[in-house]
Formats: structure tokens, C-alpha cells, sequence
């Protein structure tokens, strides 16, 4: 136990003592993994089979161990290194500025390297197509020549091309073979060489040059067809392509070395079809083409490794330490002359060095190369400055930002103990300066601050009372009339609501019903919302003197003053008490203010509904028989205007009719397809007609919710349904 005493503390100050969850699966890895290793220990020395098994698991465990414990490591290297401000920068200008040169580097040597050995096998596959051109040009001017004879009926090819042999040493080693109608009329055969004429494949119908192979061996040949009088005239020229032509290759470049067997073009399947190698396939003309075969290819080289079949020429010494050599290999399509197949290229690998391509490239600059040599030269030296002057550059710039931020984080530690006094020193006229002086003015505004905080929670303290206030001005309990049952439905936008809805019984038979919506959101409109309902509810349940003059007794259709039903019992009428409000409101209320109000009494012996409407969206009247009544016949908004009249309406209740009125957060929410819209509240209520009226207050309010989406709520949505039984 001493041991592990002694261990912990030491772990856990190096930050491996395991209390996340990776070191413990990293510790608890490591003591499987040991455990295992000396399972497979004493197996081995048991000379168990059991051991060996147990050796991809040691091995799989020991890497995992690994990868988790450099995990560690970067991380308590990142937790006591890079905690500094000016470490992680220096680390910042290795990832932003050092990594990414290191890897431009990389990548251009490794570009240029690349590029060196493209250009060398260009260098070669472009000899050898300029060779093969040669023997084609040679071979059509051969046939058009033994063409014209054949017209004339003079001259000597055979000598002439003995004598051509003798004179130019590129024909030394080409044989010319000519057939009449297929007929072999001569065979012009090098020195030393022997055998019969290359026979005419059947696919040959055009003219062809190519790199073929015959009988296992690479030839250079050119095939031109010339109608003559009585036949065709078929000219072949053949260079067989050995040793000496590989010599030419290697001449003034370095060592160039021959594959001509071990590579094949196997076919992919199509479901596994991607960009390869295309090989030949005949044309509708008769001739060949390497250009547009059918199905896609890759290159195989098979189990066995390549083996050379010929190599010529020196890899050359190195002119300098940076005179590197180059290797590339690449391809050369070669057809089989008995099958016209393209199946099996050879491969040409090219060793070099930087310096013999540099000859080859700017050898046509002449003089001029030193000078291009010296120019990248210096470039290169003007870029490592800079390097060098931009690296000093971040340095002083990292100590000035470094600096200020200890700054800041010691006068972070002054604040935090609540001294507010501390300000940081300026000396400069930088962004640094201006982040200085801004902490400065957030320590002087912070105390400031957090004495607003506080007033700003008591503000919502108070909002809260005031929503708890408002809910109980809303009917909690509804008493219903034998011949009509009501609901009602208010969900403000924010903390209080502007809109307002009430259900007042007068008595046994009497219930005023009152809508409105006030101007404006927030504290205000819920201040103006509750002296409306002050006020409505006190005219109603009061009598009120100076409306019980003689004059104004009686039923005045129009101006509707007071209704009476007995020189005893009076009745305030709704427009009477729109006017009496109205009046109010206007001479209480600032001149912004004012509210929309439907206000109605209805009588339940009578089925009788009197209403007046002050600006309020009109409410509607929903019959069994999709009838559709409304209710608009009242006046102007309330508390806007002085000494303003209003007009009273009446209408009969019939049984199962519906009476339907809402503010405009019901049928004004908007979303990419319009508002809501009156219509599809009727076609809600229509619908959904037998139901409760709570289940169809929810239908709406859910459909309404559905059209806003995730939008915000845009208003009070306030619903008041009544239903005649």
C-alpha cells in the first residue's frame, strides 16, 4: 500500500491518476492488456496452443492502450502548456504560419519530383513516338513510290532500298515487306536477319502504326494500303524495337530499363466501373483505335514481380548534394499482331537525375539559364526573409497582446473581490488601448448595473402580480341561463393581455356579454383593460341617476339611451354605456388610447340579444343551416372621440345557433399562405358545432397555433362563444 500512497499523488500531478472516464478505460485496458501478456507468458512456457491465440489480442490491447494514453498526454500537455496566453499564440503562428510552409514545401518537392519524372518518361515516350512517325512517313513514302512504279512499270525498289540501307543507318535494321493482293511481291530483309515475312492480320483493313508484338518479340511498324490498277498495293515496315533502339532511348538522359512482359489490362466489372486505362477495339472504318474501347480497365501486374528485359545507359553521377535521382516508370500500349489485342502493355522505367533534366529543359535557353537559375535563387532567399522578418514582427506583437491580457485578467481578479476602484493603465493608442479603456468604463458602469438589474427584477415581480391580478378580472366562473350556455377564451401575447372578455348576470333571466380589445400591448393596455371592466361592470350592476330622466325613458331605436321594462326596474342600454365610457376613457386617457368594444345583453325569456358594436371585429351568428349572421351595427372605437352617438342592434337567438366573437389574434396571424381569416374560423365552428363549447374554443386555438408555427404568438388571441339550447 506504501507504493500506491506514494504513486496517487504523483499521478494525479501529472494528471494520470484516472478520474475522467478515458483514463479509467485507459488504466483499466492497460491492467487486461498485462494480465494477458502474462497469461500468454505462462502459456508459452507451458507450451500451450492457447498462448499463441492470445497474442493478436495482446497486441490489438497494446496499441489501443497506446493511442489512449497519447490522448492523456496531449491533454495534460495542452492543460500546462497552452494555459498561457502567449503559448497558445506561439503554437497559433506554428499552425498558421510554419505548418502550412512545411507543407507547401513538401507538397512542391514532392510536385517537382513528380513533374521530373513525367517529364523524363515524356522525354522517352515522345522519342519513341517520334521514331515510330519516322517509320511511318518512311513507309507511306515507301508505297506511294512502289505505287508509282506499279503504274509505270519501271524501277528497281529492292536496290533502291538496299542503297538507302547502305547510306542512312536508321534503315539498317528496318525490314520492308510488300504484298500485291495479299501477294508477297518483296521482302527487304537487314543484314543478319532471317525468316519469312510478317503475315497480314485479318483486322488490318486501313492503314496502322503501332508498337506491336510478334511472336514475342517488339517491333516498331507502319502499315500503308494504296489502290492500284488490278489490286491493292500493301506496304509494311517493320523496326524491331531491341537493345539498339533502347541505347537511342537512353542517350543524354540515364538509365532506361525495358519491361516487355508481366502487365495485363484486366476488365472491371461495371458495378465496380471507375476511370482506367482504355485498350482498343476496332472501328466501323476497319481501323484501329486506342481511344474508345468498350468497358473500363486497370493495370495487373500479377503475383510474380516484374523482371527487366533489357537495360541501357548509366544512371549519371550527381553534379551537386541536391542533384537528386529521379525514378519513374510508365506504360506503353502495344498491340498483338496476330489477335490485335491491347491487353498486354510494356513498361519503361526511366532513372535520372535533376541535373540531365534541367539540360534537357532549358537547354534552348542557352546562356540565359544561369540567369533564370540565379533569379529563383534569389527569390528564394528574398522569402525566407521575410519569413524571418514576419517571425520577429509576431514576437513583439505577441508580448504587447500577452501583456495586456495579464492586465486584464489581474483587474478581473480586482473585480471579482468587488473592487470596483481598480482601473488598468493606459499607455498606448491601439485597439489593445481601446479594450483597456473599455474595461475601465465597464467597472465604472457595472455597480450601476447591477442596481438596474435589480430594479428590472422587481419590474417583473411586478408583472407577474400584475398577470396573477388580471387572470382574476377574467369570469372564473360562469353562471349559465337555462336558454344559453357561454364560454370564454383569453391567452395573452406577453406577460398581461390588452384584450378583455366578460360574462356579467343581471339576474335569473338577464346576461350582459362584453368584448373588446385594447390599443397597444403590455402594462398599458392591461391598466385600460381593467378599468373598462371597472367601469362596465359598474354601470351595469348600478343604477345610474342622471339615465332615468323622463325624457329618456322609453325604447329609442337609434340613439337606444335607456331601455326600461318597468317604471320600477331600469336597464342601462349597451349604447348608453358605450356612450357613458366612451366619455370616460376620453377624458381619462392620454389621446393614443383606446379600445374596441362589443358589449350586448341578452334576455333569456325572450331569446332576445341587444347589442352595440364600438369598432370591435363584428361577431357572428352560425346557424344549423351554415347561415351566417353578424353582428355590426354600433359606432366608433371608445375613448378616441368625444360626444359620439352609438346605434343598437337587436336579433333573435334561435335554438342551436351560435354566437361567435374574437379579436384579431384569431383571424389576423400570417404565414406563406395568408392570414387565418374569418371564413376558416366559421368553417371550425360549423364543423365542430355539437361539440362543447371548451372542445371547440381548443379546436380553434390549436388550428390557429398550427397556421403561426413556430413564429412568435403576434397578438392576444381572445375567443367568446355563446350557444342557444
Amino acid at each position: 500500500m506504501r507504493w500506491y500512497l506514494y504513486l496517487r499523488p504523483k499521478l494525479e500531478q501529472w494528471g494520470l491518476m484516472p478520474t475522467s472516464k478515458v483514463a479509467l478505460i485507459a488504466w483499466y485496458l492497460l491492467g487486461l492488456d498485462v494480465l494477458l501478456f502474462l497469461l500468454q507468458k505462462i502459456l508459452a512456457a507451458a507450451k500451450s496452443s492457447f498462448g499463441e491465440g492470445l497474442g493478436g489480442w495482446v497486441s490489438f490491447l497494446t496499441f489501443v492502450v497506446a493511442v489512449l494514453f497519447l490522448f492523456l498526454a496531449f491533454r495534460l500537455l495542452k492543460a500546462k502548456i497552452l494555459w498561457r496566453l502567449r503559448n497558445r499564440l506561439i503554437v497559433t503562428y506554428v499552425f498558421i504560419g510554419v505548418i502550412p510552409v512545411v507543407m507547401l514545401v513538401v507538397l512542391a518537392l514532392g510536385s517537382f519530383y513528380l513533374f521530373a519524372g513525367q517529364f523524363a518518361t515524356f522525354i522517352v515516350t515522345t522519342d519513341l513516338e517520334s521514331e515510330l512517325k519516322s517509320v511511318e512517313a518512311s513507309n507511306s513514302a515507301i508505297a506511294h513510290h512502289f505505287a508509282a512504279e506499279l503504274r509505270h512499270g519501271t524501277g528497281n525498289s529492292e536496290a533502291a532500298l538496299e542503297n538507302l540501307r547502305q547510306a542512312d543507318k536508321s534503315w539498317a535494321d528496318r525490314r520492308i515487306s510488300v504484298w500485291l493482293d495479299r501477294k508477297l511481291v518483296l521482302d527487304s530483309v537487314p543484314a543478319g536477319e532471317s525468316g519469312t515475312a510478317p503475315d497480314l492480320p485479318p483486322y488490318l483493313k486501313n492503314s496502322f502504326s503501332n508498337v506491336v508484338r510478334d511472336h514475342g518479340k517488339l517491333y516498331l511498324r507502319a502499315l500503308e494500303r494504296i489502290p492500284v490498277d488490278g489490286g491493292v498495293l500493301t506496304v509494311l515496315s517493320s523496326k524491331p524495337f531491341d537493345q539498339r533502339m533502347l541505347r537511342e532511348l537512353a542517350t543524354n538522359l540515364g538509365e532506361v530499363t525495358l519491361y516487355a512482359t508481366g502487365l495485363t489490362l484486366r476488365k472491371v466489372d461495371q458495378s465496380q466501373a471507375k476511370p482506367g486505362i482504355h485498350v482498343a477495339e476496332e472501328n466501323t472504318s476497319g481501323g484501329l483505335t486506342l481511344s474508345k474501347p468498350e468497358g473500363q480497365f486497370v493495370l495487373d501486374t500479377g503475383k510474380e514481380p516484374l523482371r527487366p528485359t533489357l537495360t541501357e545507359g548509366t544512371v549519371p553521377p550527381p553534379t551537386q548534394s541536391l542533384d537528386r535521382q529521379v525514378t519513374l516508370p510508365t506504360t506503353v500500349f502495344v498491340v498483338d499482331w496476330e489477335t490485335g489485342e491491347t491487353s498486354n502493355p510494356i513498361a519503361i522505367s526511366v532513372q535520372t537525375r535533376m541535373s540531365k533534366l534541367y539540360d534537357r529543359l532549358f537547354g534552348a535557353l542557352g546562356d540565359f539559364a544561369p540567369a533564370a537559375e540565379f533569379f529563383i535563387l534569389l527569390v528564394a532567399i528574398i522569402f525566407g526573409l521575410i519569413e524571418l522578418i514576419a517571425l520577429f514582427i509576431g514576437t513583439r506583437l505577441t508580448r504587447t497582446v500577452t501583456g495586456a491580457v495579464a492586465q486584464l485578467y489581474d483587474a478581473t481578479k480586482h473585480i471579482n473581490r468587488g473592487d470596483f476602484s481598480h482601473r488598468i493603465p493606459v499607455k498606448s493608442h491601439d485597439q489593445i488601448a481601446a479594450l483597456a479603456n473599455s474595461f475601465n468604463s465597464m467597472a465604472a458602469s457595472l455597480e450601476q448595473l447591477i442596481e438596474e438589474q435589480k430594479e428590472k427584477q422587481k419590474l417583473e415581480n411586478e408583472l407577474v402580480i400584475a398577470q396573477e391580478v388580471q387572470a382574476q378580472l377574467f369570469p372564473r366562473e360562469i353562471s349559465q341561463l337555462a336558454s344559453l350556455e357561454v364560454h370564454g377564451f383569453c391567452r395573452p401575447a406577453r406577460t398581461v393581455s390588452g384584450d378583455y372578455y366578460d360574462f356579467l348576470r343581471l339576474d335569473s333571466g338577464r346576461l350582459v356579454l362584453a368584448v373588446g380589445d385594447i390599443s397597444g400591448k403590455g402594462i398599458s393596455a392591461a391598466l385600460l383593460m381593467a378599468t373598462i371592466h371597472s367601469a362596465v361592470r359598474a354601470y351595469s350592476l348600478q343604477d345610474i341617476p342622471a339615465l332615468r330622466e323622463p325624457a329618456a325613458v322609453g325604447r329609442a331605436t337609434g340613439t337606444g339611451v335607456v331601455l326600461a321594462s318597468s317604471m320600477a326596474e331600469y336597464e342601462v342600454s349597451p349604447a348608453a354605456l358605450l356612450a357613458l365610457l366612451n366619455h370616460q376613457l376620453y377624458q381619462s386617457t392620454p389621446p393614443e388610447k383606446y379600445a374596441t368594444l362589443f358589449l350586448g345583453t341578452y334576455h333569456s325569456d325572450e331569446r332576445r340579444f341587444t347589442y352595440c358594436n364600438a369598432g370591435h371585429l363584428p361577431p357572428i351568428i352560425i346557424g344549423e343551416g351554415r347561415g351566417v349572421r353578424r353582428l355590426d351595427r354600433g359606432g366608433t372605437v371608445v375613448g378616441l372621440f368625444d360626444q359620439v352617438s352609438y346605434e343598437e342592434g337587436e336579433v333573435q337567438l334561435h335554438r342551436g345557433e351560435i354566437f361567435v366573437a374574437y379579436s384579431d389574434g384569431v383571424t389576423e396571424p400570417e404565414n406563406d399562405f395568408g392570414e387565418f381569416g374569418e371564413p376558416r374560423l366559421i368553417e371550425l365552428v360549423q364543423e365542430n358545432r355539437d361539440l362543447p363549447l371548451p372542445r371547440i374554443s381548443e379546436i380553434v386555438t390549436a388550428a390557429v397555433d398550427d397556421w403561426i408555427g413556430d413564429n412568435e404568438q403576434p397578438d392576444d388571441v381572445t375567443l367568446v362563444l355563446a350557444r342557444a339550447r
